[in-house]
C-alpha cells in the first residue's frame, strides 16, 4: 500500500485503555505458557496498530505543521500517550512477574525483561501532567522553527532552503546568509529561551518526583542505556578532547590556509572547505533517488528490493516546503511492515546523505520487520546510528552517480566531516549534562556554558561577534534534540566511532565489510549495543584503543589524500 493510501482514524482513549488493561488481567491469570503467549502476541498487536496510527498523524504533522487537522491529532496524542503509559506499565509488571518469564526469555530474548525493568524507572503516574506538557512544548519548539520566514536577497526563505546560502563559495554573500538566520534565531529567541527553561524545569521535576534528585538519571533510562553509564560517557568525552580535537583542529587549519584565511575562522568560513565551492549533488531530487536506487540495487540483493519498496510504497517525503518540519528522520510503521524516511532536500550535500543515513536506518528496520516482541526490531538508538552512519561510508564506491565531478571533493569533506563532528555532537553532550546539574541556570547562564565548551571542543570557532547568535553562545538553540530528546546526541559520536570502523573496512574490502555489517544489523535490536558490536566483529567505542585508532587511520587518509587541482 502506497503512504498515501494508508487510512488514519484516531483510536478511542478509553477502548485503548479497557483493552489494555483487559489484556493485563488475561496475561496475570493465565493457567499455562501457550495461554500467556497467546495474550503476548495480541497485545503486540494491539501495540504495532496505536504506533502505526500515532506515527501516521506525526509523519502528515511534520510535512505540514500548518495542518489545522493533524495538528489537533497530534495534541490529541500529547496528551492521550501518557496515560496509555500508565496501562502499559501494568502490563510490564505483569510481565515480569509472569510465572512463565523463562519460557518467554527462551523464545524471545532476556533483554526484553532488561529493558522493561528500565522502562518501569521512566513513569508514574505522577508524572503524567508533566509528561503531557513536555509533549507539548516540544511541538510548540517544532512548530516555531517550521514557521521560520527567513528574509534574503529579496526573497524569504525557512530554515532548510537558506542552508545552501550559509554554504555559498562568496565570502559575503555566505556571511550575509549566516547573519539573515542568526537574525531570525535572535528575534525569537525570547521564546526559545522560555520554551526550553520550562522544559527543563519539567524535567527536573520528573526526575525528583521518581526519586531520582534531577534529570540525570530519568534521562539515561529514557534512553535505554542498558549496557553503560554516565561515567562512561564521561570518560569518551575525554577521549575526545585528546584523540579527536587535535586532529580536527589540523583539518580546520589546512582549510584555513585553502581558503586563505586566519586562523581561527569564523562560523561562516569554517562551513566552506573548498574556495570554489562545497561538493554538491551532480543532479536534482530525482536524479538523487536514481542514484540511490542503483546504489541499492547494486549494493546487494537486500537492499535492492529493499530501497524499491520504499519507492513503489512512496515512503520518502524529501522536498523542502513551506510549513514543513525542519530536519529529518526516519521512523516505522508497523503494520505495513515499512519505514518512512522524512527530509528537507535543498540542494546540498546533505541531501545525499539523506539517502544513505536515513536508508540506513530504514534497511535496518525493514529487515528486522518481522521481529517479536516489536521492540527488538532495531536496538538502542546509538545502535541505531551504527546503520545509517557506517550506510553513509558503503556509498563511496558509488559516489560519482551522486556527486559527479565534485566527487573527490566530496569525499574529503565527508571523512573530515565525520571527524569534526564528533567533537561538535559530544560538546551537545557535555552541555546538556551541565544543564541538568544546574537547572536553576539563567538563560544567559546556559548561553555562556555552551560559549566556554566551544573553547574546549571546538577551538576552531572565532568567537569575535561578526555572527552574534552564534558567537555569543547560543547556537545550541537550533539543535532540536537538545529541546525534543536529551542526551541523544552521544549515540551519533559513538555510532560515528564505529561507522569509521566500517570506513576503515570499506577501504580494504568492501564486501568483507559488508559481511561484518550484515552481520551487525541482521541482530536486530535483540542484543545490547556492546554485545551487538561484540557478536558481529567490531570493537566497542568505549575501549580507548578504538578512538585512537579510527581516528589515527582517519587522519593518515586525509593527509595523504590528493587534493590536486582542487581550489
Amino acid at each position: 500500500m502506497k503512504f498515501s493510501q494508508m487510512p488514519y482514524t484516531r483510536l478511542d482513549l478509553e477502548e485503548i485503555k479497557k483493552q489494555g488493561s483487559a489484556l493485563t488481567a488475561a496475561l496475570r491469570t493465565a493457567p499455562d505458557y501457550e495461554t500467556a503467549r497467546a495474550v503476548f502476541l495480541e497485545e503486540q498487536k494491539m501495540t504495532k496498530h496505536l504506533q502505526t496510527q500515532v506515527t501516521l498523524a506525526h509523519i502528515r504533522h511534520s510535512i505540514d505543521t500548518r495542518d489545522a487537522f493533524y495538528d489537533a491529532e497530534m495534541k490529541f496524542w500529547n496528551n492521550a500517550i501518557p496515560e496509555i503509559q500508565q496501562v502499559e506499565q501494568e502490563w510490564t509488571k505483569a510481565m515480569l512477574a509472569s510465572p512463565f518469564r523463562p519460557q518467554f526469555a527462551a523464545e524471545y530474548g532476556e533483554l526484553m525483561f532488561i529493558n522493561a525493568e528500565m522502562e518501569l524507572k521512566t513513569f508514574s503516574p505522577e508524572i503524567i501532567p508533566e509528561l503531557q506538557q513536555e509533549n507539548d512544548l516540544v511541538q510548540e519548539y517544532e512548530k516555531l522553527l517550521a514557521s521560520a520566514q527567513i528574509p534574503f536577497e529579496g526573497g524569504v526563505y525557512t530554515i532548510a532552503q537558506i542552508a545552501p546560502f550559509k554554504n555559498d563559495a562568496d565570502d559575503a554573500r555566505r556571511l550575509a546568509a549566516w547573519k539573515a538566520e542568526g537574525a531570525w534565531y535572535k528575534e525569537n529567541q525570547p521564546k526559545l529561551d522560555e520554551l526550553y527553561d520550562r522544559l527543563v524545569h519539567l524535567r527536573d521535576t520528573m526526575g525528583r518526583k521518581l526519586g531520582y534528585g534531577g534529570y540525570i538519571p530519568l534521562g539515561y533510562y529514557r534512553m535505554g542505556r542498558n549496557c553503560y553509564t554516565k561515567e562512561d560517557v564521561e570518560q569518551f568525552r575525554k577521549a575526545v578532547v585528546e584523540y579527536l580535537v587535535p586532529v580536527a583542529d589540523r583539518i580546520y587549519r589546512e582549510q584555513a590556509k585553502r581558503l586563505q584565511k586566519e586562523y581561527p575562522m569564523s562560523f561562516a568560513d569554517n562551513a566552506l572547505l573548498f574556495r570554489s565551492g562545497n561538493a554538491k549533488p551532480a543532479g536534482d531530487a530525482d536524479a538523487i533517488l536514481r542514484a540511490a536506487r542503483q546504489f541499492y540495487d547494486e549494493l546487494s540483493p537486500e537492499t535492492s528490493v529493499f530501497f524499491r519498496t520504499m519507492l513503489d510504497g512512496e515512503l520518502l517525503d524529501l522536498l523542502s516546503t513551506d510549513g514543513k518540519e525542519g530536519g529529518g528522520y526516519c521512523t516505522e510503521l508497523p503494520d505495513y511492515g515499512v519505514p518512512f524516511i522524512f527530509a528537507n532536500f535543498n540542494g546540498t550535500r546533505d541531501d545525499v546523505k539523506t539517502v544513505t543515513h536515513e536508508a540506513g536506518h530504514a534497511f535496518a528496520a525493514w529487515y528486522n520487520r518481522d521481529r517479536i516482541p516489536m521492540d527488538s526490531i532495531l536496538p538502542s538508538l546509538e545502535g541505531c546510528e551504527v546503520h545509517s552512519m557506517s550506510m553513509e561510508f558503503f556509498s563511496w564506491p558509488w559516489a560519482e552517480l551522486f556527486f559527479g565531478t565534485d566527487t573527490r571533493k566530496f569525499k574529503y569533506s565527508h571523512l573530515a566531516g565525520a571527524i569534526t563532528f564528533i567533537p561538535y555532537g559530544t560538546m551537545v553532550d557535555h552541555f546538556q549534562h551541565l544543564v541538568f546539574e544546574n537547572p536553576g541556570w539563567t538563560p544567559r547562564e546556559r548561553h555562556d556554558a555552551w560559549k566556554r565548551l566551544l573553547g574546549v571542543y571546538m577551538p576552531w570557532m572565532k568567537l569575535d561577534g561578526e555572527i552574534p547568535f552564534y558567537s555569543e553562545g547560543e547556537g545550541w538553540q537550533r539543535q532540536h534534540h537538545i529541546y525534543s530528546l536529551p542526551f541523544y546526541y552521544i549515540d551519533y559520536c559513538l555510532a560515528q566511532t564505529v561507522a569509521l570502523e566500517f570506513w576503515a573496512r570499506i577501504q580494504a574490502d568492501r564486501e568483507d565489510a559488508w559481511r561484518y555489517y550484515m552481520a551487525y544489523t541482521a541482530q536486530g535490536g535483540s542484543r545490547t549495543f556492546r554485545d551487538l558490536l561484540k557478536n558481529a566483529g567490531l570493537d566497542s567505542p568505549f575501549e580507548e584503543k578504538c578512538l585512537r585508532g579510527v581516528c589515527a587511520a582517519a587522519s593518515d587518509w586525509l593527509d595523504r589524500y590528493d587534493l590536486t587541482g582542487i581550489l
